[in-house]
């Protein structure tokens, strides 16, 4: 089963309208049995193994909270929507693939937009990655960098490069179009 996915930029500030659309979205998605991971706006590999990653907007929080709640047979508050409505950062989770243990510890994330980088406003990462189910071949480990970038210092409608690089070196990097994600 899916649930329709609706194409907007990125709301920095949703209407009510778009709230009460998104929540009803989330409830149907519960109705279905659909899990609020489901409802995350994916980028990078689908295939295991590989990098990929997700962003969580405000309409997109809103959807999975209200999936998340309905699951649970419950009704996300207005305090809880205010809660999620007030939040200034867009939130983006990357899971990598590394060959140490620690191969996240201290990764950096960029977003890159019509020639501006835009720096976050916290990065946070696992110190020691999950071994793989390739352990110990490559890619043996598996590890989340998570970055938070103000929605102040974005562009929500425009095409954009995010760059993770972890401490060992190299670089990870997914062509992502604000345009198209809620």
């Amino acid at each position: 089963m899916s649930v329709p996915v609706a194409s907007f930029a990125i709301e920095v500030q949703p209407t009510p309208e778009q709230i009460q659309v998104t929540v009803e979205r989330g409830k149907a998605a519960a109705a279905q049995g659909v899990s609020p991971d489901q409802l995350h706006t994916w980028f990078g590999a689908k295939e295991d193994l590989a990098p990929r990653g997700f962003i969580m907007t405000k309409l997109g929080s809103l959807l999975v909270m209200a999936n998340h709640l309905s699951l649970r047979a419950l009704a996300p508050s207005e305090q809880d929507i205010a809660q999620v409505l007030a939040n200034g950062n867009l939130l983006v989770n990357v899971v990598l693939f590394g060959e140490r243990v620690d191969f996240a510890a201290d990764s950096y994330v960029v977003l890159e937009q019509a020639g501006r980088t835009v720096k976050p406003s916290s990065v946070r990462f696992d110190a020691r990655g999950d071994r793989t189910t390739l352990w110990p071949q490559q890619p043996a480990y598996r590890a989340k960098v998570i970055a938070q970038f103000p929605y102040a210092d974005l562009d929500p409608h425009t095409k954009t490069t995010l760059t993770v690089f972890p401490s060992g070196g190299g670089q990870v990097s997914f062509e992502l179009d604000f345009a198209h994600i809620e």
